[in-house]
């Protein structure tokens, strides 16, 4: 059990080259370079050699009159990702996180941002202020609408992810759909006009009925399920005594530290199943036993 491992999706070596972003022919001549390479994707979905790793082609191998993504240079490589039309974005791709656990944690970063891109070009053709349709530039980082000339820029909602700890316990819960014995942290969308230290006390508040102090900030994690950012605290509850929001949670209980490294190690007999290594949840739960 790694208890400093990384949260998943994090630890790219891509350097993404922003500043080329602006400058159309350098784009071009970059993609057409017998260098370039072109990540090959199903839709939303990468595709994997045998070895459970991104497979890249040429950018000949693009649709034609399909845009692409430039993700960056790896090595002086420059990398690129298609953006294809998808009219369906799934919020929870059951069948993709088992790809994802077989993945290298490189190779999920570089997926991730992959796929938050064109999910998002794919929510937002068109433009929010007019409604004409929008047209892709700055290398596939932004929508631009040709009516009323806004610019429209790849966003992520913040969501905080949080472990609430009560005498040497730490609180998990579980909502309906999770897989049987799964326990998680507990998580919200940050709300207009709240700092994250006011929204994990709210969060906590609202679906565990408890209040919070000592809040503190871990680690993030970007989320490509569509395109969030997690947030991932720690707080100190001020009571043990649980009052559940049934809406949002099905079950919430106490867990103390032999517990936690039980379900950690894959224990059998823990009191409950973790959430898979690549999510920030599982971060949350090493750092709190290595005593974050």
């Amino acid at each position: 059990m790694n208890l400093d491992a990384p949260p998943g999706f994090t630890g790219s070596s891509i350097d993404r080259a922003d500043h080329l972003r602006e400058h159309d022919d350098q784009i071009g001549e970059l993609a057409s370079s017998t260098k370039a390479r072109l990540l090959r994707m199903r839709g939303l979905d990468p595709q994997l050699d045998t070895e459970r790793r991104l497979t890249w082609g040429s950018t000949a191998e693009a649709a034609v009159g399909e845009p692409l993504i430039f993700l960056g240079l790896r090595g002086g490589t420059p990398l690129f990702a298609p953006l294809p039309r998808v009219d369906v974005i799934p919020a929870r791709p059951g069948s993709l996180f088992q790809l994802i656990s077989e993945m290298s944690a490189e190779e999920v970063a570089i997926f991730g941002a992959a796929r938050s891109l064109i999910g998002w070009h794919n929510r937002h053709r068109f433009c929010s202020n007019c409604g004409q349709a929008t047209a892709v530039f700055r290398a596939g980082w932004g929508r631009r609408c040709p009516n009323c000339k806004s610019d429209h820029f790849p966003r992520v909602d913040p969501i905080v992810i949080m472990l609430a700890e009560h005498e040497g316990r730490v609180l998990v819960g579980r909502q309906r759909q999770f897989p049987p014995r799964s326990y998680s942290a507990l998580a919200g969308f940050v709300e207009p006009g709240e700092s994250i230290e006011e929204a994990v006390a709210r969060e906590l508040h609202e679906e565990a009925g408890i209040a919070v102090f000592n809040i503190r900030y871990v680690a993030s994690q970007p989320w490509p399920f569509p395109s969030g950012l997690m947030i991932g605290c720690i707080a100190e509850a001020r009571s043990d005594v649980l009052a559940l929001d049934q809406n949002e949670l099905e079950d919430a209980m106490w867990v103390d530290r032999a517990g936690v490294a039980a379900a950690l190690s894959g224990d059998e007999s823990a009191p409950f199943v973790v959430p898979p290594p690549y999510a920030i949840a599982n971060t949350l739960l090493r750092r709190w036993l290595k005593g974050a």
